[in-house]
């Protein structure tokens, strides 16, 4: 147990602190190790994990391939436990070295997209789907960036300090327990007055926003978090999680690069419709 006395020097220092990341954290950026990334036909060459922020950039492209959209992509496993978000290729993709990136060869050059939020709206703008261009605009993108800025108090807040730090801390994890029910009622009060987040239509907000609550509601994030956190008190986020689970480009974008779970869950990579045969969707 670390000491409850513990006072930070006047500069830190990095020491590794343990935990289910300890080996592949550190406090520096680039690349450490001179790989190529796999490139596909294709024009858009996704590199991710089903992490919550990788399925979102795999809905979004099978949302706009179900909406009849030339967006067919390959998709490739980024396996991050194993740091392959720091082989020069992917740091060539997006320097901050997190999933999912996207390279999009649609164009006479290629433009490299990073961070899920910008892919998110990358892809929306390109295909006019997904996002309003009238009043409604401003709602989808407040409730879009709402996600990007919560996402870090639920997965490095609570995820990190609940479930996977060495050692369990009452203050973090009450406080992240604390601002993760804050935000789930956020959206509980948004969707007792809308359909979806950011009005009556399912836009890009919902497909960031659905890969981050819908675990706490399904199961199958963080272990008992859903008992702990009470997630059956916002009823009004399991009538959307519910609803937009049976939306078939989500029920085959949750699956893409998932390498964990039941055989017929997994798509490692994803290079054509016909890889979801045989697949749980």
């Amino acid at each position: 147990m670390a000491d409850p006395t513990y006072t930070p020097p006047a500069v830190w220092t990095y020491i590794e602190s343990g935990g289910k990341f300890a080996g592949i954290n550190r406090p520096t950026a680039g690349a450490r190790e001179e790989r190529d990334l796999p490139v596909g036909e294709h024009p858009f060459q996704l590199y991710s994990l089903a992490t919550p922020n990788g399925v979102k950039a795999g809905v979004m492209l099978e949302e706009l391939l179900e909406a009849g959209h030339a967006a067919e992509y390959d998709a490739w496993t980024i396996q991050i436990s194993d740091g392959d978000q720091f082989t020069s290729g992917f740091v060539d993709v997006n320097p901050n070295s997190k999933i999912p990136a996207l390279l999009d060869r649609s164009g006479p050059e290629p433009v490299r997209v990073f961070e899920s939020g910008a892919i998110l709206m990358h892809l929306a703008e390109k295909f006019g789907a997904l996002l309003p261009t009238d009043r409604t605009r401003a709602e989808v993108l407040s409730w879009l960036f709402w996600q990007v800025g919560s996402a870090p108090f639920i997965g490095g807040g609570f995820g990190h300090f609940y479930a996977y730090a060495p050692e369990k801390y009452e203050y973090p994890i009450n406080r992240y327990a604390m601002e993760t029910k804050r935000l789930f009622d956020v959206a509980d009060q948004r969707l007792a007055q809308s359909e979806y987040l950011g009005g009556k239509d399912y836009t890009i907000a919902d497909i960031a926003t659905w890969p981050w609550l819908s675990p706490f509601v399904l199961g199958g994030i963080y272990g008992e978090a859903r008992q702990f956190l009470s997630i059956h008190e916002y009823r009004h986020v399991e009538r959307w999680v519910k609803q937009i689970s049976e939306r078939p480009a989500v029920r085959r974008g949750r699956i893409v690069n998932k390498t964990w779970g039941e055989d017929d869950e997994q798509l490692r990579e994803r290079h054509s419709a016909a890889d979801f045969a045989g697949k749980k969707v």
